[in-house]
């Protein structure tokens, strides 16, 4: 039997499949890429926000069409079928079988099912925490990188977010379950591995009351092979001087950091069930950079959050001029129903949203533009990731740019390149978001 499998939504999502995948690899299933041949096809859905729900209900659709072919089976996982789980049935009926946020771990049952001509549902708690210490991921993110989830769920509850809802408490991986899980990914030649969850920051918090992510790193940074490690979705609130510590100390630990703060603004921040000010957000940004010089900061932003007035858009702005982070990506606030948010009475129109989204990226242009020209001159260490044909050129990341979010480094060089490589390239152009240049004699494996 033949399985398509489609993984949509965030990296958090893309790890829940790729243990999927490795469960259906494990009971003999054939993979393919091709539609017109598969047997059985899985989605791993995402709802996040509006149009990530309407991208999956389409993908579903789209799929669907394939019964009137030779598509036995039509699977569904992840948040969408949590979220709606009493209807999703009901309302696409082409659906063979549904697995919650939580289930996953019951794949080759929903398939084996499904294939039975038996419609199949399975629910567990969401704050169930699935353990399979002994199944080997497919890795679909080259063997040079992967993602390694520490944690599930999140009990921040900000009033625009349903996570909590679809995804449960907050509550992390064993650590030894992960250095395990590291160990394996570094045999198998990965040598990048980021951290992923809801929240990075908490992590063990719920296990041994304190924050254990600077000795999760630490002991990280211990086993052979792994030469990066890159923290995604870390809270500002929750950013110690212990982390502050361990990423200056240990070579291993990326000077990059995504911290996502939503906003600049007191009022709105509150209206958010943020946890942080101005005056917070400033000063922790003012001290990751006294303390890691050469440190890269991604954060995320909403505009157009119910009750942002012009001034409130100007203060964000100008928050954004002062600050002049490495990375920075806005997102337009999305009205999603039980959010305390979505109840707001002061919503803005979407071309306000929109306008204000626009000017701030463009201003983020410009600053980006500014730090690629500042790197010119300089030589930087980066991963292979790629050749591209048409240009005769490889592309690669530096410590500064996280896969599939941040920019590019295209490189020249007069020798075969493979992916995985680290090499070191001196840097002839700044673009908007990437940079160009050569690679040195100085390389290594």
């Amino acid at each position: 039997m033949k399985i398509l499998f489609i993984s949509l939504g965030c990296d958090k999502n893309l790890v829940d499949s790729e243990v999927m995948l490795g469960m259906l690899a494990e009971n003999g299933y054939t993979l393919t890429d091709d539609e017109t041949e598969a047997d059985v096809i899985v989605i791993n859905t995402c709802c996040f926000i509006h149009d990530a729900k309407e991208e999956s209900i389409e993908t579903i659709l789209e799929m669907a069409q394939y019964k009137e072919q030779n598509l036995k089976a039509l699977v569904v996982a992840g948040c969408l079928s949590e979220r709606y789980k009493d209807e999703i049935l009901k309302e696409i009926p082409e659906i063979d079988a549904v697995l919650g946020t939580t289930s996953y771990d019951s794949i080759v049952e929903a398939v084996n099912q499904a294939l039975a001509g038996k419609t199949y549902e399975h629910y567990e708690s969401v704050d169930y925490l699935p353990s399979h210490p002994k199944v080997k991921r497919m890795i679909t993110t080259g063997s040079h990188m992967a993602y390694l989830k520490i944690a599930e769920g999140c009990d921040k509850r900000c009033t625009y977010c349903i996570i909590p809802k679809i995804r449960g408490h907050f509550r992390s991986v064993p650590m030894e379950v992960l250095l395990e899980e590291a160990r394996q990914l570094a045999a198998e030649g990965v040598k990048e591995l980021v951290l992923v969850a809801q929240e990075v920051t908490l992590y063990g918090k719920d296990l041994t009351g304190k924050k254990e992510l600077p000795n999760l790193l630490r002991r990280l940074c211990r086993i052979e092979g792994i030469e990066w490690i890159r923290l995604l979705y870390c809270y500002p609130e929750e950013v110690t001087d212990e982390l502050i510590e361990v990423m200056k100390t240990e070579e291993k630990v990326c000077n990059y950091i995504d911290m996502p703060i939503q906003h600049s603004e007191n009022r709105i921040l509150q209206r958010m069930g943020r946890r942080t000010s101005r005056e917070d957000l400033t000063a922790i940004i003012g001290k990751l950079r006294k303390e890691i010089p050469d440190i890269a900061i991604r954060t995320t932003l909403i505009s157009g959050f119910p009750g942002e007035t012009w001034e409130d858009h100007e203060g964000l702005f100008d928050f954004v001029k002062e600050c002049r982070f490495e990375r920075l990506g806005v997102f337009t606030y999305s009205q999603e129903e039980d959010t305390p948010a979505a109840e707001f009475e002061d919503q803005i129109p979407e071309e306000i949203k929109e306008q204000r989204r626009d000017e701030i990226m463009a201003l983020q242009q410009q600053i980006s533009l500014e730090h690629t020209r500042n790197m010119v001159g300089k030589v930087i260490k980066v991963m292979v990731e790629g050749y591209l044909y048409e240009d005769d050129i490889y592309v690669g990341r530096s410590y500064m740019d996280a896969p599939k979010v941040d920019g590019c480094v295209f490189i020249n060089s007069p020798r075969e390149l493979m992916t995985g490589d680290f090499v070191y390239v001196k840097i002839t152009q700044g673009k908007e978001y990437d940079v160009i240049g050569d690679v040195t004699n100085e390389f290594t494996k």
